[in-house]
This record gives C-alpha cells, sequence and structure tokens, in this order.
C-alpha cells in the first residue's frame, strides 16, 4: 500500500517537465542543456532545438561573455551563484542586444554531495535599471542646476559689494536668478510629471520625516493606499510598516547619503484591510541639495511577489520530488532515445548493481536484463512511445556479481518540437525481497497441501477400510484402524489451527485474554504429553514465585512448541531444562536441549513467516509456522524472543514478558 504523504511515479514523472517561471536545468562539467522552459527560450531567442546541445553551442553569443565559467564554477563547488541587474548581450531576431536579468544558478547534488544538476531561474529586470537610468540622469540633471544656482549666488553675493556703482549689473543678475528660478520650476513640474508617469512604481518622500510628496498609481496600488497619502509622513501613511525594517533603512539613507538597493525583501502590507505579503525589489536613492545634504529620497520599486512565490514553488517541487524518491526508494533517470546516454540518480545505478559514480547508459540496463524479458520491455517502451503513454514491466536483472533482482519500472516518452520521441524518462524501484515473499509463499502453499494431503490420505485409507470389516466382529484391526483415523484427524486439526492462527496474525486479530499467573507453575503442568511418555526427562529450574500478567493459554501454546521442537530437532537429548529468571524488567522463560544444534545463518530466519530449514542436511514435516506463531503471540504481550545454539551442544529458546507486579 502506497503512502498517501508519497507522489506516485506517473506524477513523479509530470513534475519533472514543467517548470513556472524562466527555468532551465543543465547538467555535466562541460553544462550540457537537460532542460528549458518557453520562458528561458524566448530570453535566449531560441527554439527547442537548444535542449541537450552544451551552452555554449547553443548560445553563441554569450562566448566572450562570464556565464559559463560562473556555471562551471558552480559544478566544481556546488555553491549556488546569485547575480542582480547583470547584463547579457543576447541575439533577438538576427539582432544583438543587451538585456539586464536577476538569476540564480543552484546546484542539485546527490546524497553523496556531488552536482548532478543545475537550475538556472531567471527574472528579466530590463525595465528597472532603465528606470535606474532616469533617475540618475534627473539626479545629475538637478545637481547640475544646483550647482549653477549655487555659482550664480556666488556672484550675486560678490556683485551686491558693489551694490550702488553696479546698478544695470544688478538687474541683469535679477533677471538671471528670475530666469533660474522659473527653470527650476519647470524642472520641478517635469520631475512630477516623470514620476507620475513612470512605467515602474515610483515615490518621492521629503524631509526626515519621509513626508509623501509625489506619487505615482504604480506605487499607490504596492501599498494599496490612494492619494490621500500626500502629505502624511510615511509611518502615519503606511502605519502596518512599524516593527520592519524600511523606515530604519530611510533613515541611514537620508543620514548617509548613501543609496539602498533591496532585493526581493518581504514587506507586510495593508490591501483592502487585509495584511498580506508581498516581496518587493527597490532603490532608496538619495536626493542632495547644495550643501550636499539629502532633502528627498525617491523611491523605485517593483512588486516580485509572483515571482518569489513562483520560485519557492518549484524549490517545494523538488523538495517534495526528493523526499518522494528517497522514501520510496525510486530510481529516477532520462535516457536520450537517439544516444542512448542516461542521466540517473545514485539510487537507480544501485538498482542495477552499479556504483553512483559508475556510467550506464541505455545499453548497459538491457543488457542486465535476463534475456527471455528484453523483447517484451521493448515492446512496451515502444507501445508507450506509440500512445504517449506510461509503460510499466517487471523483470529481473542480474548484477555483475551474479546476483538476480527484480525491478518495477515506468516509463514516460517526451517528445522534440517535430513530434519525434527523443527522451524517455524512467522510475524504477527494487521489489527483489517482494518476490522472494511471493515466491515463500507460494511454496508455503505446496508444503501446506501436501501436508494437509498425507494424514488425510491416510484417514480415508483407514475409514474405507473400516467401512469394508464393519460387519465383522469387533477386533484389533478395528482400534488399529480407529487410532490410526484418529492420529490423522488430530494431525489435520494442528495444522488447521496453525493455518488459522496465521490468518488472524496476518490481520491482526488474534485475540488476548490476559490473567495473573504463577509462571513456574504452568511450566510444572504443561507438556504432560512429554511426561506421561516418560522418554524425556523435564527438569525445572529457576525462580518459582514469578508472576506474569498475560494470555495463560496462549503462554502455554509457545512453551509446548518450544519442547515439541526441542524434541523433534534433537531426539536423542533425553534432558530438557525449562529456566525462569528475571532479566531486567522482564521474566525470561528459556527451553534448552543438549541436540545436534542450528547452524548460525539460521537462526535470524527461524522466526519468518513460511521459514522451514534443513537442520544440519535433514528435513521434517510441518508448515513451518509454530515458530512464526509463537513470535507473534510474544510480540502481542510486547516481549522479546529469540534463540541461541552452539553445533554440537546444542539449542536454547527464550522468550521475555514485561513482569506482572
Amino acid at each position: 500500500m502506497n503512502s498517501p504523504d508519497l507522489i506516485e511515479p506517473e506524477e513523479l514523472l509530470s513534475i519533472l517537465f514543467y517548470s513556472p517561471n524562466a527555468t532551465a536545468v543543465y547538467t555535466g562539467a562541460d553544462i550540457r542543456i537537460v532542460s528549458a522552459n518557453q520562458a528561458m527560450l524566448n530570453f535566449w531567442g531560441k527554439d527547442r532545438s537548444v535542449v541537450g546541445k552544451f551552452f555554449i553551442d547553443a548560445i553563441p553569443e554569450l562566448h566572450d561573455q562570464p556565464f559559463l565559467s560562473m556555471l562551471k564554477k558552480v559544478w566544481e563547488t556546488g555553491e549556488t551563484y546569485l547575480a542582480n541587474d547583470y547584463p547579457a548581450t543576447l541575439e533577438i531576431e538576427g539582432v544583438l542586444q543587451t538585456f539586464y536579468f536577476d538569476f540564480e544558478y543552484k546546484a542539485i547534488v546527490n546524497a553523496e554531495g556531488q552536482t548532478i544538476y543545475i537550475l538556472h531561474t531567471a527574472f528579466e529586470v530590463s525595465e528597472r535599471m532603465q528606470s535606474r537610468k532616469i533617475i540618475e540622469e534627473k539626479s545629475n540633471a538637478e545637481q547640475k542646476l544646483i550647482d549653477n544656482l549655487s555659482a550664480l549666488n556666488e556672484e550675486y553675493m560678490a556683485t551686491n559689494d558693489d551694490l550702488m556703482a553696479k546698478h544695470d549689473e544688478l538687474l541683469l543678475i535679477k533677471k538671471e536668478l528670475l530666469s533660474v528660478n522659473h527653470t527650476l520650476a519647470e524642472n520641478e513640474k517635469r520631475f512630477r510629471i516623470l514620476v507620475e508617469k513612470a512605467p515602474v512604481a515610483m515615490a518621492s518622500l521629503k524631509g526626515e520625516d519621509f513626508t509623501v510628496d509625489i506619487v505615482n498609481d504604480m506605487v499607490l496600488a504596492i501599498w494599496g493606499k490612494d492619494r490621500s497619502v500626500i502629505g502624511l509622513p510615511l509611518e502615519k501613511a503606511l502605519p502596518e510598516l512599524e516593527g520592519q525594517e524600511f523606515i530604519s533603512i530611510l533613515q541611514n539613507v537620508y543620514t548617509t547619503g548613501e543609496p539602498f538597493y533591496g532585493h526581493e525583501l518581504k514587506a507586510v502590507l495593508s490591501i483592502e484591510g487585509n495584511m498580506t505579503d508581498h516581496y518587493l525589489n527597490f532603490v532608496y536613492q538619495p536626493i542632495l541639495d547644495e550643501n550636499n545634504r539629502t532633502s528627498s529620497i525617491l523611491i523605485v520599486a517593483s512588486d516580485v511577489t509572483e515571482q518569489v512565490m513562483a520560485r519557492e514553488s518549484v524549490t517545494e517541487i523538488n523538495n517534495r520530488l526528493q523526499i518522494a524518491l528517497d522514501a520510496s526508494s525510486l530510481g529516477s533517470t532520462e535516457v536520450y532515445l537517439p544516444t542512448g546516454i542516461m542521466q540517473s540518480n545514485a539510487q537507480f545505478k544501485r538498482n542495477y548493481g552499479y556504483a553512483p559514480d559508475e556510467e550506464f547508459n541505455y545499453p548497459d540496463l538491457f543488457e542486465s536484463m535476463l534475456p527471455d524479458y528484453r523483447e517484451s520491455v521493448r515492446a512496451l517502451v515502444q507501445e508507450a512511445i506509440r500512445t504517449n503513454g506510461v509503460y510499466k514491466a517487471e523483470y529481473p536483472v542480474r548484477w555483475r556479481d551474479g546476483s538476480i533482482h527484480w525491478i518495477q519500472a515506468h516509463g514516460r516518452p517526451r517528445y522534440d518540437e517535430n513530434g519525434v520521441a527523443n527522451r524517455m524518462v524512467g522510475m524504477t524501484a527494487d521489489i527483489t525481497d517482494k518476490k522472494l515473499e511471493e515466491q515463500r509463499k507460494d511454496d508455503f502453499l505446496s508444503v501446506a497441501s501436501h501436508e494437509l494431503k498425507t494424514p488425510l490420505t491416510s484417514a480415508r485409507a483407514s475409514v474405507q477400510l473400516l467401512s469394508r470389516i464393519k460387519d465383522r466382529p469387533y477386533s484389533s484391526t478395528h482400534l488399529k484402524l480407529i487410532d490410526q483415523s484418529h492420529r490423522s484427524i488430530e494431525k489435520m486439526c494442528s495444522l488447521v489451527d496453525d493455518l488459522l492462527n496465521m490468518s488472524r496474525m496476518s490481520q491482526d486479530q488474534l485475540m488476548l485474554e490476559p490473567v495473573h499467573f504463577n509462571v513456574y507453575d504452568l511450566l510444572s503442568k504443561s507438556c504432560s504429553h512429554v511426561r506421561w511418555e516418560e522418554d524425556y526427562e523435564m527438569i525445572l529450574i529457576g525462580d518459582q514465585n514469578l508472576e506474569v500478567f498475560a494470555d495463560e493459554h496462549r503462554i502455554e501454546q509457545v512453551i509446548i512448541n518450544f519442547v515439541n521442537n526441542a524434541i523433534k530437532y534433537a531426539p536423542d537429548s533425553k534432558k530438557i531444562i525449562l529456566n525462569t529468571e528475571f532479566s531486567g524488567d522482564y521474566i525470561k522463560v528459556s527451553v534448552q536441549d543438549f541436540g545436534p544444534g542450528i547452524e548460525e545463518h539460521i537462526i535470524p530466519h527461524l522466526f519468518d513467516r513460511y521459514y522451514r530449514a534443513n537442520h544440519l542436511g535433514k528435513s521434517y514435516s510441518g508448515l513451518g509456522l509454530g515458530l512464526y506463531i509463537c513470535s507473534e503471540i510474544i510480540r502481542k504481550h510486547s516481549g522479546e524472543i529469540g534463540a541461541e545454539s552452539i553445533i554440537g551442544e546444542g539449542s536454547t529458546f527464550w522468550f521475555k514478558l514485561p513482569h506482572g507486579k
């Protein structure tokens, strides 16, 4: 049964095909393009034919630009590279043009810390750079005007000393000053229009209290306010900024005269009465007066919430994908069908007996597959390509050490822009344990059929003979046949009881009826069938006053099974020791024989369901369920069970129960 928190293989495949923002994936030290969505192809001015090519071959105009060396460094170091406002010259429709981008090169590493992919996400910020350029030009123009005004003021002061002698010159200077003031007013008007009509969010804050002086509609939309905020200090215009970092940043810009560049900073704003999270790219640009002091601060901002959320969504999808792959022990791969080259994760290679750093390609996969399965799997792949469907297959593979393993595989084709299937994305899981369990179950059913058939055949033969002599005088033959029938029926009842107990345990329906009882007394009373025959000596040792709270009937069933096994597998050991003792917070009960012992490699499997071992080359009848049933009974009691053995010296089977205080 699949965990509800895990992603099905088909869902995992679809995750690999989509990304909600400009995204590309590279691999290899030479930076080969594995995938690029349409947004990234639009940035490059390319079509999907670049997928599969090396980065520098796909985008040759970037040859003399630093991007390839950045990617190679990320591949080598596994360290993420972030860049803001970075220029790139790209050929768009045959024309070289310069654009600006915020981008991230993120290394995707495997469990050994080796880079296997580079995730490239990008956001074009050319408009932001153009706005910044406009701001800088306006600031330079204003500074030039301020410098001119300062020069005129100095000239005015110089001529004022000779005012009476140069009256005509004073009139001329006044006229020039009026012209300068008119120019300043015109510049102020143009600046206000520039801010209000700018294609990006802009605002101007005056003075130390950051009074809102000029705003445009785009900044009001980000703030969630209307023009009533004009003339208010920013802290009153946007009271929700209290406790956030923006006011302190503005104060630092005002004091130092140094601009501040914010990248994807989180702002909590009140929009229509609801506090919402926004992520902003912005610039706080100080405007200096003639004394080189800050008189106002110009804000240029852009809301990048959607881009940030999209990137976080991609990160979340990648994290979920990796968690699902790790939790499910799934191997993933992508095959480039024309060449047979495969890009696989470490688990995929391990499923076929390869180390994570070894080369493993499509021909190697089919070579490892047992020959009888190759053609059928190829047919399933071709059918998936023909129907654009998902193929599913189970097949055995032979590792290079000769061992056989079973693989469950799912795959789905990918197509190029011409509709030709050029890649196959696949996932695999090692289901060897599942197949072995199925085989053990089949073997068990075969054994169960045989074990039930033997006493049934004997009972039927006895009844048939009794039927033939039913009219004869009662004799020893009648007694013998009745006794034989009784033993056969008892044998069948025992086998059926084992099957019913196993069924209840499989469905977790084994019910317990716990009571307080003395363990030593139980050992004294149990196994009466062994004591009556007097072929074996039952020796009880240990503490006679130990009590537990448990199902007395079920615990006796465990003890009887241990004793019967001692008689069955160690028939020449005439002494059987039953011991009770304290062991930490538990009471320990053990049954010891002095028979041939059990080989060490068998002991860990003794309590497995369906396990039937040949002890020292001898085989025995039975279903192999007795010890499994014992282990389930003890597990239900929150206890422990185990066995110890030395070849030639004997075996000890034991269990522990919590002390019934």
